[in-house]
């Protein structure tokens, strides 16, 4: 009996209008990041930001009608939605992947929404190749979310700076089941638990609900809640557990680091990219610092990819690793061999 294979049919982006400069992002710290300390260190030219009507629901249903224009499904054929959009939405305790397939018409699709931060993408691959594999009824999964947490960043907090390049965007993949090209391959993910409460909008919930009083600053509230054991421990393992998720991934798929021919990665500060890079052996062309976009959380990875594709830098037959790292705290990689399967 043949191997079941799983494939990406095709990706596609939404990125709202409005930009951010390094400039502004250094009025809005009050000049204790100048511009070229943004632009140096944070690795941010300009990052997106939403307009009127950029919803994380509505992003995240845009980017899945380019996708659908680009590869020419039918969205009746769609058979489950993996909602990758985050929590920050227009209406609370609503479900984005059924909002996605009612505004694409996929209406013999079911939906869920999952959620793993920044990792949320590449945990989604993981779970829509294992679904295509497991279930004999599941032909076609769409992934497809919007991400605008940059809404919650106060740019006066010192400890924010590494979620001072927070963007806004959607995107969206098509896999298939035995799809013909752009086979996935292996995937490796880590979770460290103890981080999960170390970052986060800290007003809003249970535990610190909207009042009266502090409404205003619940509006900038997402923080580095233990800035320093957060910090700590990241220093201590989040490039081992990286490194870690790249071998595995790869072993899993029977490649090696000096197969990789694309690194898909999230933005992060420019030295940290640089040296996961060199690690690898990789040479700056080999991925895309998203630099004129900032961090648009688990999109990253498919825009990443999407503009690789787009520029020719992902061809036929290249090895794609997409690299993600989220708050709670999460590590994971993803392997795609690009092209015809051979």
């Amino acid at each position: 009996m043949e191997k079941t294979t799983v494939g990406i049919v095709g990706t596609g982006i939404y990125i709202p209008q409005g930009r951010m400069t390094a400039a502004q992002i250094s009025a809005a710290t009050k000049g204790v990041w100048s511009p070229q300390a943004v632009e140096s260190k944070l690795g941010i030219r300009e990052k997106t930001v939403p307009g009127d009507g950029d919803g994380t629901q509505e992003m995240g249903a845009l980017a899945a009608l380019d996708c659908l224009a680009r590869t020419g499904v039918d969205p009746k054929e769609i058979d489950v939605i993996l909602c990758i959009g985050e929590e920050w939405k227009e209406y609370p305790l609503t479900t984005s992947a059924l909002y996605i397939q009612d505004r694409i018409g996929a209406v013999n699709a079911w939906g869920i929404d999952v959620q793993n931060r920044c990792c949320t993408t590449v945990s989604a691959i993981k779970m829509a190749k294992d679904m295509l594999i497991a279930d004999e009824d599941i032909k076609c999964v769409l992934i497809a979310g919007g991400y605008r947490n940059g809404d919650f960043v106060d740019y006066t907090d010192k400890d924010m700076s590494m979620m001072y390049n927070l963007g806004a965007g959607g995107a969206a993949m098509v896999l298939r089941k035995n799809h013909p090209a752009n086979e996935v391959l292996g995937s490796h993910i880590i979770g460290d638990g103890s981080l999960s409460r170390t970052a986060g909008v800290e007003i809003g919930g249970i535990c610190k609900p909207i009042t009266a009083q502090n409404v205003e600053e619940a509006r900038h509230s997402l923080r580095l809640m233990d800035p320093q054991r957060m910090k700590d421990r990241l220093n201590e393992v989040s490039m081992p557990n990286w490194f870690t998720c790249i071998d595995e991934s790869l072993r899993k798929s029977g490649l090696a680091r000096a197969d990789i021919d694309y690194l898909g990665i999230l933005h992060i500060k420019r030295s940290g990219h640089l040296a996961i890079l060199e690690e690898l052996g990789l040479k700056p062309e080999q991925s895309l610092y998203l630099e004129d976009y900032g961090h648009i959380g688990q999109i990253d990875q498919i825009l990443s990819l999407h503009l690789a594709v787009q520029r020719n830098t992902v061809k036929e037959g290249s090895v794609v690793c997409l690299l993600a790292a989220g708050i709670g705290y999460v590590w994971a990689s993803s392997i795609i061999r690009w092209g015809a399967r051979t």
